[in-house]
């Protein structure tokens, strides 16, 4: 039997919200742009007081395990976040904190938890990739997360792999035609523009690079 394979780093949640929230709110003008061409024109400014209302409810939160911090994550977002932003990250962020439990956001941790939380978008929008909407993002994040892992990258760099596939699948929307939400609505007016909600999925997933901690 060989040694075991060390944990080189884990996922904390704090610092993942944070940093999300400092990339959100830095964006947040752009995501607006975005959301004024194809939606409600108030994306940016959701998501923006949605995640530091999270970052405010970490801080005065006791509760250690990273399962249940990413559940309060998840609640706080659907009750501060409104269109369907609240409601979908609120339910990925709660599957992926379940699917954590008390265990440690480590590579294998994490795989699971963002593919429970792809899961959960899914079935709560009904969206399947191609169809102009987060999925786009955070579908290909997962799948090149998993991949780079299981090839036996470091945490560090599958999650590097997995921004950029993110960052690629928001621009692969642009040429897309909406099929869900208010896009939709928009038909082929829809395209030629780059999805909102799938931009700022990337950019919270290329805020879990910056997130990574020693065990112990």
């Amino acid at each position: 039997m060989g040694a075991p394979i060390a944990v080189d780093h884990v996922l904390s949640v704090d610092d993942w919200m944070t940093g999300s929230a400092a990339a959100i709110e830095a964006e947040a003008d752009h995501l607006t742009q975005l959301d004024s061409a194809i939606g409600d024109g108030d994306h940016g400014i959701n998501m923006t007081r949605g995640m530091r209302a999270v970052t405010a409810a970490l801080d005065d939160a006791d509760e250690p395990a990273p399962g249940k911090r990413l559940i309060l994550a998840g609640k706080t977002l659907v009750s501060t976040v409104g269109g369907a932003s609240g409601p979908l990250w609120g339910s990925a962020l709660r599957r992926a904190g379940r699917s954590v439990g008390d265990g440690a956001l480590d590579g294998p941790g994490l795989v699971a938890a963002l593919d429970a939380a792809l899961a959960a978008v899914q079935e709560l929008g009904a969206a399947e990739p191609g169809d102009k909407t987060m999925v786009d993002a955070l579908g290909p994040a997962v799948a090149a997360l998993r991949e780079r892992l299981d090839a036996g990258d470091a945490l560090g760099d599958a999650l590097a792999a997995a921004a950029d596939a993110a960052d690629e699948g928001a621009r692969a929307t642009t040429p897309m035609q909406a099929r869900k939400g208010r896009a939709s609505y928009l038909g082929e007016r829809s395209v030629g523009h780059q999805d909102p909600g799938a931009t700022s999925t990337a950019l919270i997933i290329r805020a879990l690079g910056g997130a990574l901690v020693t065990p112990g």
